[in-house]
């Protein structure tokens, strides 16, 4: 099992300081944490895009491209490509971009997204948020797959047996499926036999087993081998060297954005008690001491059959020092120990 970060790169305040990283420091933070998780040996780092003040990347290959000349092993991935606002060409080119700068190491993790802020900044309909999602994949597997292309769809120009231009350094760049919870875009990632990513970020971890074994179904009527799939979790969470401390860090940036979040989509405030109960052991959240964190991601592996697992770092701002021991616990202590476990 591969063993990574994934983040959006916050840009909110630090409740403990009331303070806001200027965007040009956030984004120097995220090259050396992204530096020290290629140095602590983790499999992969993925990064978010959204189109709104309190995250900062809008463009992950952009920043995916910058940590390729500076990294030496990771893999680099997005988490997600929102494609339905992108144009598959032109997302296929820059990630083509980011395969030759790291020699192999690009990856695209596409999705519908659950931030819908890129549609109408890019002029697309929300009506169409299915249909033209599942057009712009067929074009960027296409793509991916062959240097000459015609193709003709609904929502963009057709293209007559043009070339698409740099090729990346791999034959084709991995290209997994990000799904938060729907039936319908599990089976859609089987029947294409890609790769599949679950995002949990509430609720009980065991209640997504549903979705693997719904995948794995599909997977096999589709007559592919059980031994290809791959089964990705990304989940929110922290390390630190004492648990209670951990979850006293984490409580005030995590229930911030989860917060304000919530008066968007029309949940709940975040209160303690309920965050308390997201760390048990049934609980979402990834989250307290080494040992705590091993257990998890163990436990989640063995319910699901995972062969990656992404931990959501961090959800809200955390001061950088306490961001990077994170990331040091992380690789240093808690994947040497899973591998270890799952005999790697």
């Amino acid at each position: 099992m591969e063993l990574g970060i994934s983040t959006f790169a916050e840009l909110t305040p630090d409740p403990s300081t009331g303070k806001t990283l200027s965007p040009a420091q956030r984004m120097k933070n995220l090259m050396e944490e992204i530096q020290l998780a290629d140095q602590v040996g983790l499999d992969i780092y993925a990064i978010g895009e959204h189109h709104r003040p309190d995250f900062v990347v809008s463009s992950p290959a952009t920043v995916l491209a910058a940590a390729a000349v500076t990294t030496k092993n990771i893999k680099l991935s997005s988490a997600v490509t929102v494609l339905g606002s992108e144009d598959p060409i032109r997302v296929f080119q820059q990630f083509a971009h980011v395969d030759l700068l790291s020699e192999g190491r690009a990856e695209i993790m596409a999705g519908r997204g659950s931030f819908i802020e890129s549609f109408p900044l890019f002029g697309q309909d929300l009506n169409d948020y299915d249909v033209i999602f599942a057009e712009k994949l067929d074009l960027l597997l296409q793509v991916n797959k062959s240097e000459q292309i015609s193709w003709r769809g609904k929502f963009r120009p057709a293209i007559a047996n043009r070339g698409v231009y740099p090729r990346p350094f791999q034959a084709e760049i991995p290209v997994w499926l990000a799904v938060g919870g729907t039936p319908q875009s599990v089976i859609r990632a089987a029947e294409k036999g890609l790769p599949l990513a679950l995002a949990i970020i509430g609720g009980s971890p065991a209640r997504f087993t549903y979705f693997t074994d719904l995948y794995r179904q599909t997977w096999a009527k589709a007559g592919r081998k059980p031994e290809d799939i791959q089964i990705a979790v990304h989940s929110h969470g922290f390390i630190g060297t004492d648990s209670q401390q951990a979850a006293d860090d984490f409580y005030g940036p995590y229930s911030l954005v989860m917060t304000q979040l919530g008066k968007e989509r029309g949940w709940p405030p975040m209160n303690r008690g309920q965050y308390d109960a997201m760390r048990s052991k049934e609980g979402s959240l990834v989250l307290g001491d080494p040992q705590e964190v091993i257990d998890k991601i163990l436990t989640q592996q063995e319910m699901m059959g995972l062969t990656r697992y992404l931990l959501h770092l961090s959800v809200g701002t955390m001061p950088h020092d306490k961001l990077m021991k994170a990331i040091e616990l992380y690789g240093n202590v808690v994947a040497p120990a899973v591998r270890k476990a799952l005999g790697q």
